[in-house]
């Protein structure tokens, strides 16, 4: 089992920026390839970024691709989602989640967080 714990979430303006951590407990971090989704209201959750085991590939949504940056400290069993140039679109529930089943893109990932809210206002 991994037990993982969001957090950094807060109510910004358009341009500031908020860094997300996301704590694992439990199974060595260390052995999952990790993501972040987000989920607005009224919205599917959806993809946001993925990082391998070791840190060496990155993957990002289109609509944040250049203003987000994933990264991990396996040392610390953290992730970490680095949120510049925040938008009102970025208002979401932000989930961390561990153990992608195929696809770092889709939701079969095995453990999840229970969310950070940010909220971005224009």
């Amino acid at each position: 089992q991994v037990q993982l714990v969001e957090s950094g979430g807060g109510m910004v303006q358009a341009g500031a920026s908020l860094r997300l951590s996301c704590t694992a407990s439990g199974r060595t971090f260390s052995s999952y390839p990790m993501g972040w989704f987000r989920q607005a209201p009224g919205n599917e959750r959806e993809f946001v970024a993925a990082i391998s085991l070791g840190s060496g590939r990155t993957y990002y949504a289109d609509s944040v691709k250049v203003r987000f940056t994933i990264s991990r400290d396996n040392a610390k069993g953290t992730l970490y989602l680095q949120m510049n140039s925040l938008k009102p679109e970025d208002t979401a529930v932000y989930y961390c989640a561990a153990g992608p089943g195929g696809s770092y893109y889709s939701l079969g990932y095995r453990y999840w967080g229970q969310g950070t809210q940010v909220t971005v206002s224009s």
